[in-house]
């Protein structure tokens, strides 16, 4: 399925080693602090466990929010990419 991960995480320690964790599952950075992805149900769990775990009582905000199908197939999406001007 589907998910987008994002966080406001103050400290930067913990911060980037919440970044790496969702680099570790496959996710995609598409802002600094949002990434995107397909993970099974066990593995969104085991991820979000994973950044508890690191956060312990550091104030932090993340959500791992579900995306099915459906929803995926209706979203609206606009992509440019960088171009190579050195040409």
């Amino acid at each position: 399925m589907h998910c987008l991960l994002v966080y406001d995480i103050p400290n930067d320690n913990i911060r980037a080693k919440v970044a790496d964790f969702c680099l570790d599952y496959g996710l995609d950075r598409v802002q600094y602090s949002a990434f995107l992805g397909r993970l099974s149900r066990n593995h969104m769990e085991e991820l979000m466990e994973r950044i508890r775990a690191k956060i312990g009582d550091a104030p932090a905000k993340v959500l791992l929010i579900p995306i099915p199908a459906d929803a995926w197939g209706n979203r609206l999406e606009h992509v440019k990419e960088k171009s190579d001007d050195s040409a």
